[in-house]
This record gives structure tokens, sequence and C-alpha cells, in this order.
């Protein structure tokens, strides 16, 4: 078994949020981007299964230029 939760280190939780942005907001060889209100409420969809939702919450802030509140 791999790593899960808080065990998994704050590096590798926030690469995995922006790689999944990323691929939902650009195209791909086999399907047009995704808008970023679409990529947004897939990640909110996530948060707590395959994201940490403390970590969505803050990227979600910063990509809409909301006021960041660190915990």
């Amino acid at each position: 078994m791999g790593l899960e939760g808080k065990r998994i280190p704050i590096t590798a939780r926030t690469i995995s949020i922006i790689d999944a942005y990323d691929a939902m907001t650009n195209d791909r060889p086999y399907r047009k981007a995704h808008s970023k209100e679409y990529a947004i409420k897939e990640l909110l969809k996530y948060a707590g299964k395959q994201f940490d939702p403390v970590l969505v919450e803050q990227f979600i802030s910063i990509i809409t230029n909301k006021k960041v509140l660190i915990k």
C-alpha cells in the first residue's frame, strides 16, 4: 500500500491539484480544453477524496484572485 492523507508530502499533494487543473484546462490530442469553471467544479468534487480539501480551497482562491488565508 502507498501513502495516504497527510503522510503524502505537501509538495506532492499540491502538484497533484496543479497537474489535474492543467490537464483539464489545456487541449489534449483527444479533446479540447475544459473551462476554468469546469475544472474548479471537478477539483471541488474530488476534494477530500482524491485531493487535499484545504489545498484545493487555497488553489482555487489563488486562481480566482481571492484572498488566501493560510491556516
